[in-house]
């Protein structure tokens, strides 16, 4: 029987390799594509966006949820004047070549402070935890949307194929590490939730001693050759893409993640300095073992992840204020000390952008009126940047003489993630993706501002 051209179905390369053998051909054509895409820099992710000159490879995003008291850590407000306002009520001193003011609850962090930028003109548009914390990670106040690591991997890829891109410890809510519309490749992994304990907790079912590594390899081989044949024809593939993508990490994950969690060959001296297994539980203080976390951040960034949350809550000291936030500050002070020590070190300071701060700051207390309580300031608040190119030693902004409100040098949360992308090599304003008709950003329809004068 003839048939002419129009009539006939004439199978694609493509397609004989997806049909034949359970589509190991095409699974293994894949892999190579795969491959060959990670090689390059993030091309089909960076299509269209403007970048400039990289000044970091990686962040580390220390969170302090719960809104870190600004006057009483890095923004000194003596009193002025006659009359008792509110102000410091713990004693400042001056470090470092500039005389920057550092509370006496930091003395371990005070000795780095010509390796920091301090923000201290940080504004955002509303004082309720959950609105402002969500602000902070997503740029968005109400609606799901993806996070600033998920943006980030999703900008610039992975530098280790053998780990994921964006690492979430001791997260307290999914927001944290979310990528929302953005493929579910570019999702944080979390370690540790709410309040589980560090020292157990790790990246779930990547460990696999039943079978030898060459079974294992066949068997996923099998189950994602089903999985593409499952997809093929289907007109939205990206969640099953991002499922199949997925396991591929996880399975290479075997080999790499459990020894970066295990710290048992770090020197007994490196778990004191990061003060390892520590955790002071007082008043809203909670014990999550933070050191652990910093230790696990530097070295998860030495193994090339791009983006490392680091959680501490329980900065929401509306009672008791002196006692919690020595408290805090006592847990996350040597810690964080330690971690820029160790960067620095190792030359990576210069391409790590570290980022500390909460959803927004308190007011301050009068001093010797016998009150002790606190509550959300989000006009006027203080975060701070070090390496990544960032100015060391330097102060940018303020606030007015009671810290009530930023009055120079504003930053927005905006800003704040155009600029840490800017110093990623990204264009926060064009780096977009289309989702529900329209083209979404970090930095939201309003755009944020570059802050150039962070920079050296």
């Amino acid at each position: 029987m003839s048939t002419n051209n129009n009539s006939v179905a004439i199978a694609t390369r493509r397609q004989m390799l997806q049909t034949t053998s359970f589509g190991f051909g095409f699974l293994a054509l894949q892999s190579l594509c795969q491959q060959a895409v990670a090689a390059a820099p993030a091309a089909s992710a960076t299509a269209g966006i403007t970048t400039s000159v990289p000044r970091a490879r990686r962040v580390i995003f220390l969170c302090m949820s719960g809104g870190p008291a600004q006057m009483d850590t890095f923004d000194y407000k003596p009193q002025t004047g006659k009359k008792k306002h509110a102000g410091s009520v713990f004693d400042f001193s001056q470090h470092g070549e500039n005389g920057i003011w550092v509370s006496e609850l930091l003395p371990e962090t005070a000795r780095h402070i010509d390796r920091m930028c301090i923000i201290n003109g940080m504004h955002a548009d509303t004082g309720n935890h959950a609105q402002s914390f969500l602000q902070l990670h997503t740029g968005e106040r109400l609606r799901k949307r993806p996070s600033m690591g998920s943006w980030i991997s999703y900008g610039l890829g992975t530098e280790n194929e053998n780990l994921p891109g964006f690492i979430s410890l001791n997260a307290s809510k999914p927001s944290v590490y979310s990528s929302s519309f953005l493929p579910t490749e570019f999702e944080g992994t979390p370690i540790g939730t709410n309040g589980e304990d560090m020292s157990q907790a790790t990246i779930r079912d990547i460990a696999s001693q039943h079978l030898p590594h060459s079974a294992r390899r066949q068997q996923i081989d099998f189950v994602q050759a089903m999985n593409r044949q499952h997809a093929t024809g289907r007109v939205d593939q990206s969640n099953l893409n991002g499922v199949i993508e997925s396991m591929e990490l996880a399975f290479r994950m075997q080999s790499s993640a459990p020894d970066l969690l295990d710290l048992s060959n770090e020197t007994e001296a490196t778990l004191q300095r990061y003060r390892v297994g520590k955790k002071l539980s007082v008043g809203t203080c909670r014990p999550t073992d933070f050191g652990r976390q910093c230790l696990l951040a530097r070295r998860f960034a030495e193994a090339g992840v791009r983006f490392i949350e680091v959680n501490h809550g329980g900065w929401d000291q509306h009672k008791n204020h002196r006692r919690d936030l020595k408290a805090n500050c006592e847990t996350i002070d040597a810690p964080i000390a330690a971690l820029l020590e160790d960067l620095a070190a190792r030359g990576m300071l210069e391409d790590t952008l570290l980022v500390w701060g909460g959803e927004f700051g308190r007011p301050g207390l009068v001093p010797d009126n016998g009150k002790d309580e606190t509550g959300h300031n989000h006009r006027g608040f203080t975060f701070w940047l070090a390496g990544g190119g960032v100015k060391a030693g330097y102060v940018h902004g303020r606030t007015d003489d009671t810290g009530s409100r930023a009055v120079e040098g504003k930053v927005h949360f905006r800003d704040l993630h155009a600029t840490v992308l800017h110093a990623l090599g990204l264009d926060a304003n064009q780096m977009t993706y289309q989702h529900a008709g329209r083209a979404h950003r970090l930095t939201g329809p309003e755009g944020g501002q570059v802050i150039h004068d962070l920079f050296a």
